[in-house]
């Protein structure tokens, strides 16, 4: 698969109090065949995250054709997982209702933040969330001790799947390590961790691995991720059972451009199929400062 970059599709509103910079880890949600909502996380003046969305018409060129003018979550109440950011990394939709699975962050004293993953569940259609638990949903564990965030969920026959980020070690107080393991549930609510571990780094130097995003196509299970030693770039792995994965990072063919917003890094990578082609919406420098990236399979 090759792609064609067409720069960026969307741009923070800084005149909304909520999205003064940034517009970052675009998590796409097919409202039907033509239209897609994408949430995204924007950051107020204390750079506190909120989560909005932008809605796309794929019929007519990705117009938008909505966006969301107030968050659809905001951080939660002080002294919670989530008290100091709410960031997107999934959302599906299970019934009639949309379960939008998140990053809570939390400022930290010995190391430089707390990460866990949270559930916000929406009853009119992503225009508001109400947290299904004030709680995390993957918290530390006797397989986790360290942070544990960015769920990606899957319905996969009669389970959930979830992919999701597990911190590894603190190099030191601002450096993290952490790879992708997974988790099951029966119910998309509550999991079950065996410490499986689907991605694992290349080398020692290699100190992040972000945000998986999962699809099953033509059966094939194909998950695209950030990895990072300086500057994130996008990784790519595939398998055949969902278990199993095989790095094949050489495959992902879209790197940074010479110039503009997305020539020191790229991660965040979402991906969806229209007619025939596939869609990435992504981040590029600063960790999607500028907004939200498109590339197109050629």
């Amino acid at each position: 698969m090759h792609w064609d970059k067409k720069g960026l599709i969307f741009k923070p509103d800084k005149r909304l109090y909520w999205s003064k910079t940034h517009a970052m880890i675009p998590t796409p949600l097919r409202l039907n065949k033509d239209e897609v909502k994408v949430f995204y996380s924007g950051r107020d003046k204390l750079n506190r995250s909120h989560i909005g969305y932008v809605t796309f018409d794929l019929s007519k060129n990705l117009k938008i054709i909505d966006k969301s003018s107030v968050p659809v979550l905001s951080p939660g109440d002080l002294g919670c997982f989530d008290d100091n950011g709410v960031t997107p990394s999934c959302a599906i939709k299970v019934g009639k209702e949309i379960f939008l699975y998140y990053i809570g962050w939390n400022p930290g004293s010995t190391v430089r933040m707390h990460l866990f993953g949270g559930l916000a569940i929406s009853k009119d259609g992503g225009n508001s969330f109400t947290r299904w638990s004030r709680a995390p949903i993957i918290e530390r564990s006797i397989t986790d001790p360290y942070l544990n965030t960015a769920p990606f969920v899957v319905k996969h026959i009669n389970e959930y799947r979830m992919y999701y980020v597990s911190g590894h070690e603190w190099v030191h107080k601002d450096l993290p390590r952490y790879n992708i393991k997974m988790a099951t549930s029966h119910d998309g609510l509550n999991w079950k961790r065996s410490g499986k571990v689907c991605i694992d780094f290349k080398s020692q130097d290699e100190n992040a691995l972000a945000r998986p995003f999962v699809i099953f196509d033509r059966g094939l299970w194909k998950m695209w991720f950030g990895y990072k030693k300086d500057y994130y770039r996008i990784g790519y792995a595939e398998s055949t059972d969902g278990i199993q994965w095989n790095r094949k990072d050489n495959e992902v063919n879209i790197d940074v451009s010479d110039s503009g917003f997305d020539s020191k890094m790229m991660e965040y990578a979402s991906i969806i199929k229209y007619k025939n082609k596939y869609i990435m919406f992504y981040n590029g420098n600063n960790y999607g400062f500028d907004g939200i990236g498109l590339a197109i399979s050629k």
